[in-house]
């Protein structure tokens, strides 16, 4: 009967445990809904940005491309002081810089501050993006990561082509700021949910800041992603584009020598050493790199050549979105069973 009872208890406690983990997972996907939704929910806005802040075609680029250009730069930066100080931790404060940008952005008075702004919400992201995918692999076992990984991508996944839709409804009907507060009702439910939801835990083998190979990776990642952003109007030949990609060739050598000498490196770079992980992130980038542009040279055709309205546009989009829901999840489900 002990024993019996024991089990019961057990099996009661697990029960509990994973429908607490559910809820961690759901706070987390969310959170990471706006991260997407705000790589691509200015796209419909162009036109409207372009009247409202006067914005030239180089204001317009850098307003949408802000964003980007900083989380890129210092996302690796974020995730390793996420890992030493706490991912609780830095996934709150990303949310508050990210709710606060959100607002700074929605009511910018100029494409400056609007590029501000967006910067502010770059930093935000990438404190918030590493944090959660720590914390569901620090939460869930292992016969449930994949799974829940799967969810955490399927539903960042639906805040691309959701911010598209998202942004053309709200541009019919309300002010172009709105595309901006929407983040904010959602930074409120995770940041809330966070405090009751979500573990704090650490790397334990994360005893120091890796300071300068921080400025490294920052250097390399923003060189590489600004001249990509300047080289077509610069020109992809000219010699400020080719100093560019090489000046972020050099800074990600350095990067790759500098870690593989240090006894906690940023970044263990052996693990690109198994050749199926390298493929696989390569894969994933070179997939959401071709995304992306599409997407964007996609809305624009849609509104400028077609004629569309932001949410006529945004609509023509669901089959994207719904795309996503449907094929991350079971793709999840697929690595599991196939490993």
């Amino acid at each position: 009967m002990n024993t019996a009872t024991t089990t019961g208890e057990a099996q009661i406690r697990d029960s509990a445990g994973y429908a607490k983990r559910k809820w961690t997972l759901g706070i987390l996907s969310i959170a990471l809904i706006i991260i997407g939704l705000d790589i691509t929910v200015l796209n419909v806005a162009i036109p409207t940005l372009q009247n409202s802040l006067n914005a030239s075609a180089s204001g317009l680029q850098w307003i949408i491309n802000a964003y980007i250009l900083v989380f890129a730069g210092v996302l690796l930066t974020m995730g390793s002081l996420g890992d030493r100080f706490g991912r609780r931790l830095a996934f709150q404060t990303g949310l508050v810089i990210f709710g606060l940008a959100s607002v700074g952005a929605a009511f910018s008075e100029s494409t400056t501050q609007l590029i501000i702004a967006r910067a502010g919400q770059g930093i935000g992201g990438a404190l918030i993006m590493p944090s959660t995918l720590s914390v569901i692999v620090d939460v869930f076992p292992r016969e449930e990561r994949a799974k829940a990984i799967g969810i955490w991508a399927g539903v960042a996944a639906i805040g691309i082509p959701g911010g598209m839709i998202a942004g053309g409804w709200l541009l019919e009907n309300f002010f172009w700021g709105s595309v901006f507060l929407l983040n904010v009702p959602v930074v409120l439910v995770a940041l809330v949910g966070s405090v009751f939801l979500v573990p704090e835990s650490r790397d334990k083998n994360a005893k120091t800041t890796d300071i300068v190979g921080a400025l490294i990776s920052m250097a390399a990642l923003s060189l590489l992603i600004y001249t990509i952003i300047e080289a077509p109007a610069q020109g992809w030949l000219a010699a400020v584009t080719i100093g560019g990609f090489a000046s972020s060739l050099a800074f990600g050598a350095l990067f790759v020598w500098y870690e593989l000498r240090r006894e906690h490196p940023m970044v263990d770079l052996r693990l690109f050493l198994n050749a199926r992980l390298s493929a696989s992130v390569g894969a994933i980038g070179i997939a959401f790199m071709a995304m992306l542009g599409m997407m964007f040279m996609l809305t624009q055709f849609l509104q400028f050549v077609q004629g569309y309205s932001p949410l006529d546009t945004g609509i023509r989009l669901v089959p994207m979105a719904l795309g996503f829901m449907v094929g991350a999840p079971t793709s999840a489900i697929l690595v599991a069973r196939l490993n």
